[in-house]
């Protein structure tokens, strides 16, 4: 008799085949299950295989893509918060068009980004954005609409000048990958936390001016680049945000915990009330306590539900946070910048919800990521929406008295002053317009 299996899904599972398979000799099993399973071996190296094939493809496709790199210069006098910066990422969202499965693997086409960076060349800083070429006329136009006497130049890719291979004789480098602490579900803290009421003259205290200080610290022969890559994505990714808010509505998932000190805190008081409890046969607290949580949403879920709900009401990025310092090895010190730039991204953390965690990368590795603007290297990208992103990137408010951060006079077409002389035997060099030669003028012929 065939043996069945009876589901509570009103249908029945045989079990015949296992039951003449159990009967043959091990050389007829290995043959069967050599003849339905041959292709799992393969299947690793297969997916490989086609992974490198859709590499290939895509630099193929990027080799036919021109870029763009606009320094941007702000007038000193402009007051304008964050929240314009946010506009700007939004209509940097025009970009996105979908790409179907011939598209990306058969002409290895994928979704163009942009490169939002901030760099310091041996103590000049300069805010940078680099786009396809094709949409450079989209990124004036943002620029323009929320700082209409900005100064927007093309440059040169200020990283040619950078060797491919690390170290070298002449230079040492060191590289900083940013990845979330959580699920990037969960929002970091935002400009919009750090307007404070308590000061009627600056309402708004700038969390730029943390990050641009690091900048400010570099002196001769070092130089600081950051980039923060942006690459449009459609709506998809805030499924799993609205999943998320379900699970910790109904308990089903705890927001995160807030760090190791607190967790270490949290430990440390939850044994002495247990120590307490066990002296005193005193367990009618924890049982309060459980009977409470069953009816009510604890304080930290309703945060952290609420900064998701926010963050996926606006619209996200795939994201690259990553920061590179190289300098001639007489005066290679990376300690004095970045782990002040570290610190002073931390501000962004939330208890219970999110922020960022910094993992170094080596020489060639940082370098290649950051020439090619790598949006994956170790790890996948994250979500980030617009006021994230704003946040991370912005232009400084006026109260931010970093030197040497160029500032516009208004618009003109000359390049802007105080440029330093050499960056990797070349500096930031501004782009002249390609010109086409007159024609020479036809010789006068002589009268006959």
């Amino acid at each position: 008799m065939v043996p069945v299996i009876e589901t509570p899904w009103n249908f029945s599972i045989s079990l015949g085949f296992w039951q003449t398979f159990m009967e043959m000799s091990l050389t007829e099993q290995l043959r069967l299950a050599f003849v339905f399973l041959w292709w799992l071996p393969i299947t690793p190296l297969f997916h490989k295989g086609l992974g490198e094939v859709l590499s290939l493809k895509q630099k193929r496709f990027d080799s036919t893509c021109s870029w763009s790199v606009l320094a941007v210069d702000i007038p000193a006098a402009v007051i304008q918060s964050p929240r314009a910066v946010e506009q700007i990422f939004t209509h940097f969202s025009g970009i996105y068009s979908k790409i179907g499965l011939y598209d990306k693997y058969w002409l290895g086409k994928k979704q163009k980004n942009f490169s939002l960076e901030i760099i310091s060349l041996e103590g000049y800083i300069q805010f940078l954005v680099r786009m396809p070429s094709e949409f450079r006329d989209l990124v004036e136009a943002a620029i323009y609409a929320q700082y209409p006497e900005a100064e927007i130049t093309e440059v040169e890719d200020y990283i040619t000048n950078l060797p491919d291979n690390f170290p070298d004789n002449r230079y040492e480098v060191a590289g900083v990958e940013f990845d979330m602490a959580e699920d990037d579900s969960y929002p970091i803290r935002t400009y919009t936390e750090f307007e404070h009421s308590l000061y009627k003259d600056a309402p708004f205290i700038d969390p730029m001016a943390a990050i641009l200080e690091n900048f400010t610290r570099i002196g001769a022969g070092e130089n600081l680049w950051m980039q923060l890559i942006v690459e449009p994505a459609d709506n998809s990714w805030k499924k799993k945000g609205i999943d998320l808010v379900k699970n910790l509505a109904s308990g089903k998932k705890a927001p995160p915990k807030p760090n190791a000190a607190q967790h270490v805190a949290n430990f440390t008081e939850g044994i002495l009330k247990l120590i307490w409890q066990i002296w005193t046969h005193d367990f009618s607290g924890s049982e309060k306590k459980k009977e409470e949580s069953k009816g009510e949403v604890a304080p930290g879920v309703k945060n952290a539900i609420s900064g998701i709900e926010n963050k996926i009401s606006k619209l996200g990025f795939k994201s690259r946070l990553r920061l590179l310092y190289s300098a001639r090895k007489e005066v290679f010190n990376p300690k004095k910048c970045i782990n002040g730039f570290i610190g002073s991204i931390n501000q962004f953390y939330i208890a219970n919800q999110n922020g960022f965690k910094a993992s170094s990368i080596g020489g060639n590795d940082a370098v290649s990521a950051y020439k090619k603007r790598k949006m994956k290297l170790k790890s996948d990208p994250y979500m980030l929406n617009i006021e994230e992103l704003a946040t991370l990137w912005h232009f400084p408010m006026p109260t931010v008295k970093a030197p040497l951060i160029q500032k516009a006079g208004g618009k003109r077409s000359e390049p802007p002053t105080n440029l330093p002389v050499e960056v990797f035997e070349g500096g930031l060099k501004y782009k002249e317009e390609q010109k086409q030669e007159k024609p020479p003028e036809p010789e006068e012929l002589p009268y006959a």
